[in-house]
């Protein structure tokens, strides 16, 4: 990611050294207890969000108890198809 050879890292060591002396330790601790608890937060915050897309398996399960719909039964009228016409007679001559 920096790309800090053993020349920087000495560097940045020493100068570590000048600024906290004895204190680097429980510096160096708490620094990475903080970064610990970064990286859980984050942890967390990408687990709450991978599922928004996929639904929620629990959302089709039934419930333990379920009452049965009421049965309702409708009528219709029944269909009676209209009287047949007679047969039309036609303008016969008769002889």
């Amino acid at each position: 990611m920096f790309n800090l050879g053993p020349t920087e890292m000495v560097f940045f060591g020493v100068i570590a050294l000048m600024l906290f002396g004895r204190k680097l330790p429980e510096v160096a601790r708490n620094l990475g207890g903080s970064y610990r608890e970064l990286r859980k937060g984050l942890t967390d915050f990408q687990r709450e969000f991978q599922g928004w897309d996929r639904p929620d398996p629990r959302a089709h399960s039934k419930p333990a108890y379920q009452p049965e719909p009421e049965k309702i039964e409708t009528t219709a009228p029944k269909f009676v198809p209209p009287p047949a016409d007679p047969a039309p007679q036609g303008n016969a001559v008769e002889e």
